[in-house]
């Protein structure tokens, strides 16, 4: 699949906005903390990917009833799902950066993740969290992903590479309650 930009302006990638905050204290004390142990901003994006997905638990398999969507409040609470844990990395690799584009697949709902630009390439990297059935590695030698769509079930990835969250899946986070609530309203298609 050819990822397809949303606009040519890479510095769009980088840019710090209200749900990407990667100008807010947690997130810059993070990345200078995961930078430290990088000796390059390969090593710091493959930390940073990792650091999201494992010491962030996806707040389903958690049980976690709280809805984060700010990328400063993923990594304070230390909950989110997959389109906050997405904000949380996003924010984390432009702190240092590291263009960072938001893309979505479609299941029976919509599902985010990242990707991250290298070598003048784009790379989708998943987020989620692993767990029994889910194995997502940080990858720059093809995809690695948490879930692949079957096109025979109308499951399919969208190719567009958007600088800032979608509007209707931000709208859909900031709307709930709670994650009950979240999980009645979430996108089945963008």
């Amino acid at each position: 699949m050819e990822l397809i930009q949303e606009t040519p302006d890479l510095s769009a990638y980088l840019a710090a906005d209200g749900v990407i905050d990667h100008h807010h204290p947690i997130v810059r004390e993070t990345a200078e903390r995961l930078a430290k142990g990088a000796v390059d901003s390969y090593a710091y994006a493959q930390a940073a990917y990792e650091f999201v997905r494992d010491t962030i638990p996806h707040s389903y398999d958690s049980g976690d009833l709280r809805v984060t969507w700010r990328a400063s409040d993923v990594l304070e609470q230390r909950t989110g799902i997959c389109y906050a844990k997405a904000h949380a990395l996003a924010a984390l690799l432009r702190a240092e950066d590291i263009p960072t584009a938001f893309c979505y697949q479609k299941f029976d709902e919509v599902h985010g993740l990242v990707a991250v630009r290298f070598s003048g390439a784009w790379h989708r990297q998943d987020p989620r969290g692993n767990k029994p059935g889910v194995d997502a590695q940080f990858s720059l030698d093809g995809e690695r992903l948490a879930f692949t769509p079957d096109p025979e079930f109308n499951e399919l990835d969208y190719p567009v590479l958007y600088a800032e969250p979608h509007p209707v899946v931000l709208s859909v986070l900031k709307a709930a309650p709670d994650r009950p609530h979240l999980w009645k309203t979430l996108p089945t298609a963008l």
